[in-house]
């Protein structure tokens, strides 16, 4: 049947004669299909209680030497964590940190004691809000590329993450800027 097609779409037979040139045809017709349906690789972490969903960054203009880098932290235990400290391989350090408005100004501090992640509770890492600062960048962060990081808990220890870089502006994990 597919050789009737061919000869009449194409002018010519022999094309699929042969069941090896048949099974090879249907071979590569599956992988396309499983390639095609295979769900995204989840961008998630998990250690112990917790769930880091969605490391991500803003990519950076030139010569820039900070950064925002955000996630997703979820704690399924009964029993608070902590976030204390982090590392990126492309900054000198990190630290944790929380932007807020008070009298009408908008403050920025890093917070000395960490983060607490409440039992059964989350906190999210997002622009305007808690986030992590990357300090002394040894490059610029690209947009589609991305890096290696920790995450340093007080009970669940450190976690390596990979961070995802979204545009310059990017509000969220799913890269929407100016939202």
């Amino acid at each position: 049947m597919i050789d009737t097609f061919f000869a009449a779409a194409f002018g010519r037979r022999g094309l699929f004669d042969s069941a090896e040139a048949r099974l090879g045809i249907a071979t590569l017709a599956t992988a396309f299909v499983l390639l095609a349906t295979a769900p995204a690789p989840a961008h998630e972490v998990k250690a112990g209680d917790l769930n880091i969903e969605h490391p991500w960054a803003r990519a950076t203009p030139g010569g820039a030497k900070v950064a925002g880098a955000f996630a997703v932290i979820e704690n399924e235990g009964g029993t608070p964590d902590r976030l204390v400290g982090g590392s990126a391989e492309i900054a000198g350090h990190v630290e944790i940190h929380e932007m807020a408005v008070k009298d009408g100004v908008m403050t920025m501090r890093p917070l000395a004691d960490g983060l607490e992640i409440p039992a059964h509770g989350g906190v999210t890492l997002k622009p305007g809000s808690y986030h992590l600062m990357l300090m002394q960048l040894k490059q610029p962060l690209v947009e589609g590329g991305s890096f290696a990081g920790t995450l340093v808990f007080e009970k669940a220890g450190t976690v390596p993450v990979t961070f995802e870089v979204a545009p310059i502006g990017a509000m969220d994990a799913g890269h929407a800027a100016g939202q």
